[in-house]
């Protein structure tokens, strides 16, 4: 889909991934608004959906490092985060990056890893560095986890412990094209081919940048009572509610949301836009039976906008 003359990078890139993954412009605007909120994103679906393209669209677009990582029942922590190794020309153990290393990590199928490795991540993820053998190691900046996983009715899955979903600013789903986006893809090209000619349309100094000015945008003290009224009705069902963390999860997703409209101010819709994407996964992990669109409609109903 090609962009205007006059359209800003981030509308350029949003422009140009409707054009890879046909159909799915609001799981496309809502998983760049979590990289511009500075969050990590999980993607839950059948496989065949397009989940990995998605991963290397952004990466590409953005003009970022990526690393894939296929997560499997027998990896190791060491497979992630790297290991030290003795080198006998200097008689000192030197230490080997893992694939972590990078600005954007595909963390393929993370549920068909055993919890012990799922944890390597966790580190990464909050502090945007990792420890091993005592010795703490930065990460590149921007860094930016995407994991897909499948359906936690298939066979040879771990389901992620509530602390790992927790790391997680949005879950999404792509779900199956419609009838017009699936001819689209049945016609056109190879998807992966297309994407290996398309040009990167920012860089890493440029998307600091714009998290930057994301996280300026002016949220009102009525926004913030929304905000912390929506918290405090997940709190008062029985069931373990949100945490702080999600509730600042919100905030910034909600401010990065309105930055992709190009706006210098949030405004309810935005917080209402992503809010099962950032709530509905948590909820899910307390208890909630219902997905993530349901939970954040019966959130949006049940709590009236100040």
């Amino acid at each position: 889909m090609p962009s205007s003359p006059n359209a800003t990078p981030l509308a350029a890139v949003l422009a140009a991934a409707n054009g890879i993954i046909l159909g799915k412009e609001r799981q496309i605007r809502l998983a760049l608004a979590c990289l511009l909120a500075r969050g990590h994103l999980l993607i839950e679906d059948q496989p065949g959906v397009g989940k990995t393209t998605l991963a290397h669209t952004l990466a590409r677009l953005l003009g970022l490092d990526f690393q894939r990582i296929q997560f499997t029942s027998d990896m190791l922590p060491a497979d992630i985060l790297g290991i030290s190794v003795f080198d006998r020309e200097t008689g000192r153990f030197r230490f080997h990056p893992g694939p972590v290393f990078t600005q954007v990590v595909l963390a393929d199928e993370i549920n068909r890893a055993t919890p012990k490795a799922q944890s390597a991540l966790l580190e990464a993820m909050e502090e945007r560095q990792v420890t091993v053998e005592g010795e703490t190691r930065p990460l590149p900046q921007p860094f930016f986890v995407i994991a897909t996983q499948n359906p936690a009715h298939q066979l040879g899955t771990f389901p992620l412990p509530e602390s790992q979903l927790d790391r997680f600013l949005m879950k999404i789903a792509l779900g199956y094209p419609d009838r017009a986006a699936e001819r689209a893809l049945l016609e056109g090209r190879d998807r992966r081919s297309l994407l290996a000619e398309t040009a990167p349309i920012l860089s890493a100094g440029i998307l600091l940048a714009e998290q930057q000015q994301a996280a300026t945008l002016r949220v009102s003290p009525a926004l913030l009572d929304y905000v912390q009224a929506l918290v405090a009705h997940t709190r008062g069902t029985g069931q373990t509610g949100l945490a702080p963390r999600a509730a600042r999860g919100l905030i910034a997703a909600a401010r990065a949301w309105a930055h992709l409209a190009g706006r210098d101010h949030v405004l309810p819709e935005d917080v209402q836009a992503v809010l099962p994407a950032v709530v509905g996964h948590r909820l899910a992990a307390a208890g909630e039976a219902r997905d993530a669109e349901d939970i954040g409609r019966a959130l949006i109903e049940a709590v009236p906008i100040p």
